[in-house]
C-alpha cells in the first residue's frame, strides 16, 4: 500500500504522494464524486487541524489563518479573487520562508485546501501535503498506521460534508452557484 512512498523517500523527494498513490486511490475516487461546494466545504474544514497544528509551532505566523479565512470569505462572495489569491500565495510563501520540511508541507496543505474555491482539483492537495508533513515529521519510520487513520479521516469527513452540504444555510458567492 506504500510502496511508492517508500520510493519516494528513499529517493528523498519533498513530495512522498501523489494523485497516483495507492493509498490514496479510494479517497481520490470519492472526492471526484463530489462536487465543487461539498469539495470546499470538506477542505476547509478538514484544514482546520493542520493550521492548529501549524499555529502550535508557529504562533506568531498569521499568514496561513489569513489564506483560510479569506477563501471562506471569497467562497461567500464577501471578497473577489485577487485578494484570495494573494493570501494562497501568501500562505505558500511562508513554507520556504521558514525552512521546515514538515511544517513547509502543513502550509501548502492549508494553501491547497484554500484554492478549492479556485479549482476543485486543488482540494487533493490537503492529502498529499498533510500526509507528507506527517512521515516527515515521523522521521519516516512507523507512519503507516496513523497515515491509513488520516486517509479514514478525510474519507469520513468527505461523507459527512457530501451530507451535509445540502442541509446547511450557507451563503455562496454568485460564481459558485
Amino acid at each position: 500500500m506504500f510502496s511508492d512512498v517508500e520510493k519516494k523517500i528513499r529517493k528523498g523527494n519533498k513530495i512522498l504522494f501523489t494523485k497516483d498513490s495507492e493509498c490514496l486511490k479510494n479517497l481520490i475516487y470519492s472526492m471526484d464524486k463530489q462536487n465543487r461546494k461539498t469539495l470546499i466545504l470538506w477542505a476547509l474544514d478538514c484544514a482546520k487541524i493542520p493550521l492548529n497544528e501549524f499555529e502550535g509551532r508557529y504562533p506568531n505566523e498569521f499568514r496561513p489563518r489569513v489564506c483560510l479565512e479569506r477563501c471562506k470569505d471569497w467562497s461567500e462572495g464577501k471578497i473577489k479573487m485577487p485578494v484570495a489569491k494573494r493570501a494562497i500565495l501568501d500562505c505558500h510563501a511562508v513554507a520556504k520562508e521558514i525552512h521546515d520540511d514538515v511544517y513547509g508541507a502543513i502550509c501548502h496543505s492549508i494553501g491547497h485546501a484554500g484554492s478549492t474555491v479556485h479549482v476543485k482539483s486543488h482540494a487533493l492537495g490537503l492529502p498529499i501535503y498533510e500526509l507528507t508533513s506527517m512521515v516527515l515529521k515521523s522521521g519516516m519510520k512507523g507512519y503507516e498506521k496513523s497515515i491509513k487513520e488520516k486517509i479514514d479521516y478525510y474519507e469520513n469527513q468527505l461523507i459527512y460534508w457530501e451530507k451535509k452540504s445540502n442541509d446547511i444555510k450557507f451563503k455562496w458567492a454568485d460564481f459558485l452557484s
